[in-house]
Parts: C-alpha cells; structure tokens; sequence
C-alpha cells in the first residue's frame, strides 16, 4: 500500500500573521490623588484625577473696571462697623481713601488694616479719611477693628453691591475679591486707583505719596 505524508503545519501558520502593536514611549506624568486641598487666603480648591475641562459659559472672566481715573463714583449708603449708615457723600470737600479689601482677619487684609492703622497719622495730616470695606458684617468688622485697635471707619457690603457697582476686577479667576485702593479729592472725583492683592502694605505707600503731593 502505498503511504501519504502529510506535511505538518502548526496552528499560527494557517492565519494570517499580525503585525505587533508598537509601544507607545512612557510620558512620566504626575500622578493626581483622588483628593487634593490646598489653602489660600481663606479659600479651598480641590482638584481630581479626572479633571474637565470647563465649557465657556462656565469660565469666569474679569471684570471691568467702571470707576476710573477723572470719574466721580457712584454714591452709597452703607452700615459701618456700630451698624450706623455712612455715605460716600459725607466725605465731600476733603480728600479720601477708600479702599475694598477681600475679608476681615485674613493675613493679608489684617496687614493691610494694621499699615493704614500705623500711618494714620499721616493720612489726617494730609486732611484724608480713611475708609475699608468688605463684604463683612458690621459685628465682624466691629470685633475686627478693636482686635487691631484700628482708628478708621470699615464699612459693610453684604453681597458685594457696591464692590459690584464699582467694577472691582477679583484674583485667581474670580474666585478671590480683588484687594483695590482709590483716592479721591476734595471734589469727590478719583486721583489713583490701585490694585495689588499680594503686597497690601504698597496701598499705603502709593496713596501717600499722591495725597502728599496735592
């Protein structure tokens, strides 16, 4: 009889081969943690391990400024910090420093407070007053001011009408009220609009030269 040799082929070879995928290199990135929190100025942010991006309705912007340089501001009425009202108007024929500050008791808006607080002196000799507001309540600002033992009026603005009013542009995207100082003279009409969230004690110097130079 005669044999049949059947050649052996193994498995693979009846398929067609695949190519091997090819290894993407190792980008080394950071590794977020499911929960991370850091402090800043009172404030708390967090971030996650998927982070999204916002939609453009969603970004804040800044805001711009509607009190400018040469402009007389809007007046208002607000309680200060024995709950009585105090109007801008009252502080016609005299120069004025009025300056809005994120909140009573954090670091930096304590150190700006206790500055104006220290040159005081110097602000009355040049005819000024001296004006703080926040967003504060007046018994927040009361225990604030005999904390630091401070000479001068600090107003409340409860929900931020007249930070609002007055276009003060916020830091860190918006999420902290801008620190913002202005002068104004005798007319009520603004000489100096200044703005620095990070050295609180440049206010006072700033605000001092201009009202010892008019």
């Amino acid at each position: 009889m005669a044999s049949i040799s059947v050649t052996n082929h193994s498995l693979p070879s009846l398929f067609p081969t695949q190519k091997p995928r090819p290894q993407l290199p190792s980008l080394n990135l950071p590794i977020l943690s499911n929960s991370s929190h850091s402090q800043f100025y009172g404030l708390k942010f967090s971030r996650s391990a998927s982070p999204s991006i916002p939609s453009s309705s969603s970004v804040k912007t800044t805001i711009l400024a509607k009190v400018s340089k040469g402009q007389a501001p809007p007046n208002f009425t607000l309680k200060d910090q024995d709950g009585r009202p105090f109007s801008l108007s009252k502080l016609k024929g005299k120069p004025a420093v009025v300056y809005f500050y994120p909140a009573d008791e954090t670091p930096g808006c304590t150190k700006q407070a206790c500055a104006f607080r220290d040159s005081y002196e110097k602000f009355k000799k040049a005819g000024a007053e001296v004006i703080g507001i926040s967003g504060d309540d007046s018994a927040s600002h009361k225990a604030f001011a005999k904390k630091y033992k401070l000479p001068f009026t600090l107003l409340s603005d409860e929900g931020n009408k007249v930070r609002k009013e007055w276009g003060i542009p916020g830091d860190l995207f918006g999420t902290l009220p801008g620190r913002q100082t202005y002068v104004l003279d005798k007319k009520g009409v603004v000489q100096l609009i200044y703005n620095n969230q990070f050295q609180p004690e440049k206010h006072i110097d700033e605000t001092l030269k201009l009202l010892q130079s008019i």
